[in-house]
């Protein structure tokens, strides 16, 4: 069984790898069968670790992730469920808001699975409305 203090430093470590722009590393935390799945995300969910790491390398290409600060996390047997404050920045733009170079803070819930000693489901919801309209405004 996988302890509270194990699924932190998974998560911690997924998370570290996010804000170094390394998808090889944010993708090594998971099981050959993960669902990665961040809702809205124009392929839906997908599975395995490669597909994941693609996921990975189109967000870091569209995101500058500057900051995840952690707000709360509850836990279950084998899942738990954090919330985070993420700053960055989207000089790219964002589902439709105009490339902007100025920082965004937004939340993010992420629903993590675990089997064995790995994660083996990543849920991610953002706020998407609040990144738009900070790029959108004037």
């Amino acid at each position: 069984m996988i302890t509270h203090a194990d699924m932190d430093r998974l998560i911690d470590q997924h998370l570290a790898a996010e804000l170094a722009a390394d998808s090889t590393a944010a993708v090594a935390v998971y099981t050959d069968d993960v669902e990665h799945d961040v809702v809205g995300w124009p392929t839906g969910p997908v599975s395995g670790p490669a597909a994941a790491k693609d996921f990975y390398d189109q967000l870091i290409a569209a995101f500058v992730n500057e900051e995840m600060n952690l707000v709360r996390t509850l836990y279950g047997a084998d899942h738990c469920v954090v919330e985070h404050q993420a700053r960055g920045r989207f000089p790219h733009g964002f589902a439709g808001a105009p490339a902007s170079d100025r920082q965004v803070v937004f939340r993010m819930l992420h629903v993590f699975e675990f089997r064995g000693h790995a994660i083996s489901r990543e849920n991610v919801w953002l706020d998407g409305g609040a990144i738009s309209a900070q790029l959108s405004a004037a």
